[in-house]
């Protein structure tokens, strides 16, 4: 069995930075892809940021120069750093994976973490 745990969520004013981290624990044979969605109120969860084992990584639009996802495979651990904060990046967000096992491999998701940007 493995988790994903996130951690770094809270409420920053508008301009602010945030760092959220996610941990995989448990049974971990190889993690391939991990990255972060997020799911504002009324709207459908959307991909923010991925990034592969191989460290090649993916940006929504609307995050891009803004936000960094970085991963330490070592750590089973995927950051994404948020700076230069807006209003509309309120929202839950929550961290994946893939897990590989022997024959078959698993998508994990976190239990959501919930960042509020004041104006």
């Amino acid at each position: 069995q493995v988790q994903l745990v996130e951690s770094g969520g809270g409420l920053v004013q508008a301009g602010g930075s945030l760092r959220l981290s996610c941990a995989a624990s448990g049974s971990i044979v190889s993690i391939d892809a991990m990255g972060w969605y997020r799911q504002a109120p009324g709207k459908q969860r959307e991909l923010v940021a991925a990034i592969t084992s191989r460290g090649s990584t993916n940006y929504a639009d609307s995050v891009k120069g803004r936000f960094t996802i970085s991963r330490d495979n070592a750590k089973n651990t995927v950051y994404l750093q948020m700076n230069s904060l807006k209003p509309d990046d309120t929202a839950v967000y929550y961290c994946y994976a893939f897990f590989k096992f022997l024959t078959r491999t698993v998508d994990v998701w976190g239990q959501g973490t919930q960042v509020t940007v004041s104006s």
